[in-house]
């Protein structure tokens, strides 16, 4: 069983008569890449914040390492929630040995860190140069120094284009490669779905779903179906558990169904009918269409 590394438990806070984060519950566990996943004004910059004593919750706690939340845990994690304020006129490494002070890191990983954010042959170019996907890349290395065993990431590509998103998530695949556990908050469905192996969907600081994006993605909707005797095809398939309903377009059958469906199940059902598909396709969902859903759902 994999090793818990942080517990929440009923997490709620207000601002006012705002309820940001609701009654929010979830584990992350040892080597994740454990997604939360909103709209702008979910509550998950406040749940993160929470997560790092930046601010106190109304109700509910959580748990880092098994124990509450402490002075030596915090040291045990990294994190970017609003960009660090570097100084302009000087280097990056020179930016990063001052946040290693502050933080009371060692400098010894800097070049390596460098390295890893694809920020080692512009070392020792000042701060002002740089571009804002640079920047933001900084910004998270100034998050990884010391090797913290966690890395919280607040919307780590807002903002960027397609490059520097593409960046972006190489350097926490590298990361995580490593063995870091990373939690990172963002809005953008594809990126997550990219980046994480696990997702949190929160609206209006409720959480909707929690799952393992393969799983999420897993889910079918529909099985397109084709045979040389199409009618024997849609008797058959009528018939198979979870059967909902069915449409035709272009010689192609497309099934619908009640409860996930597997290709490979089906294609055993209707052999055994004697039926042999000329045609067999999943139509599965994105997880954006999923999240779509979701909000759609708890309007």
């Amino acid at each position: 069983m994999a090793e818990p590394i942080l517990n929440v438990e009923n997490l709620s806070k207000s601002f006012g008569k705002i309820k940001a984060v609701n009654q929010l519950s979830f584990e992350v566990t040892k080597g994740q890449v454990f997604g939360i996943l909103g709209p702008n004004g979910s509550g998950k910059t406040t749940t993160l914040s929470m997560l790092l004593d930046l601010i106190q919750p109304d109700s509910g706690g959580f748990q880092w390492f098994g124990q509450p939340p402490s002075k030596g845990s915090r040291k045990r994690i990294g994190s970017v929630i609003e960009s660090p304020n570097f100084f302009p006129y000087l280097d990056a490494v020179t930016n990063l040995k001052i946040v290693a002070d502050i933080k009371d890191k060692p400098y010894n990983d800097i070049a390596d860190i460098l390295q890893v954010a694809g920020l080692y042959e512009r070392r020792l170019s000042k701060f002002k140069t740089f571009s804002f996907g640079m920047r933001q890349r900084l910004a998270v290395a100034s998050a990884m120094l010391g090797s913290p065993e966690v890395l919280i990431l607040d919307e780590p590509t807002n903002g960027l284009d397609p490059q520097g998103i593409a960046q972006i998530r190489d350097i926490i695949a590298m990361v995580a490669s490593r063995g870091s556990t990373i939690l990172l908050a963002s809005h953008l469905l594809d990126e997550v779905q990219k980046i994480c192996n696990y997702v949190v969907v929160l609206r209006k600081g409720v959480m909707l779903f929690s799952g393992n994006v393969k799983e999420v993605l897993a889910v079918s909707d529909s099985i397109e179906l084709a045979a040389s005797d199409k009618q024997e095809l849609v008797t058959a398939i009528s018939e198979y558990p979870g059967f909902s309903s069915l449409t035709e377009s272009d010689g192609i059958i497309q099934v619908h169904f009640s409860q996930p469906a597997d290709t490979a199940a089906i294609n055993s059902f209707l052999s055994q009918k004697g039926i042999i598909l000329s045609h067999l396709a999943d139509k599965k969902r994105s997880l954006e269409q999923h999240f779509l859903e979701l909000l759609q759902d708890n309007k």
